[in-house]
């Protein structure tokens, strides 16, 4: 449908990376103009349009910048696709899943000796002197405990799993009163395998003390479930 050597990644705060592709590199006929024109507060007057390929069609799938400023002028002549309405993106030969990739999203993975205690009330759930600490862009660090320092029996499997295309697929666990306070990256992408298997707790639903100083959720922390990408499938996940 759209096969281009010359894409533009458009970030804007806030936002995910959102790839432009060159008119002339989208296939003939995809490209169904709906007559109706929306304004984007930096970049003027935007042109929407069904796409259609496949004998398949998708209303108000793709826009093009048609009023802009000199200084956005790398976008002119350039079509965005809504990601949900599409069937999939690609990098060569690689489904890109979730978003596309943020070129200034970072995660680092650092091993630490410091003790990292959690509770449930009078109950011990796990302590450690060997965690690992991950930090990424945007977020308060994450302490990741490796599973034998954890009472398992306090861990209460649940349906439903949540997406990162940084990380993976990360499944979730009940502890006593309290849902999906604990999660796991059981699969975790090659990028980040420090943290494959171990389990990493949420501070506002048990207590979580770090040398004896507990932690609290920090604002902004939630995690979107699957991202944003359509019909995500869990098994093509793991066959990435």
């Amino acid at each position: 449908m759209a096969d281009s050597e010359d894409v533009v990644l458009l970030h804007e705060p806030g936002r995910y990376p959102v790839a432009y592709f060159p008119v002339a590199d989208v296939a003939e006929g995809v490209l169904q103009p709906e007559g109706r024109s929306t304004n984007h507060r930096e970049f003027g007057a935007t042109a929407w349009f069904t796409v259609r390929s496949g004998g398949q069609e998708a209303p108000r799938a793709a826009w093009q910048y048609t009023g802009l400023p000199a200084y956005a002028d790398v976008l002119r002549d350039r079509v965005a696709f809504a990601w949900r309405a599409m069937e999939a993106f690609y990098e060569e030969d690689e489904r890109i899943v979730g978003h596309a990739a943020d070129q200034y999203h970072r995660i680092d993975i650092r091993r630490t000796s410091r003790h990292l205690v959690v509770r449930d009330g009078d109950r011990l759930i796990a302590e450690t002197h060997r965690p690992f600490v991950l930090y990424e862009s945007g977020f308060a660090p994450r302490w990741y405990l490796p599973r034998e320092d954890i009472d398992e029996t306090a861990l209460k499997p649940v349906e439903g799993q949540t997406f990162c295309p940084y990380k993976g697929l990360a499944d979730y666990y009940d502890i006593g009163e309290h849902p999906r306070a604990a999660w796991v990256y059981a699969e975790a992408w090659p990028e980040v395998d420090a943290v494959a298997d171990w389990v990493s707790f949420e501070p506002d639903h048990v207590e979580v003390t770090l040398d004896g100083c507990r932690l609290t959720l920090e604002p902004g922390q939630t995690v979107v479930a699957h991202g944003i990408d359509r019909g995500l499938d869990p098994e093509e996940l793991r066959t990435r």
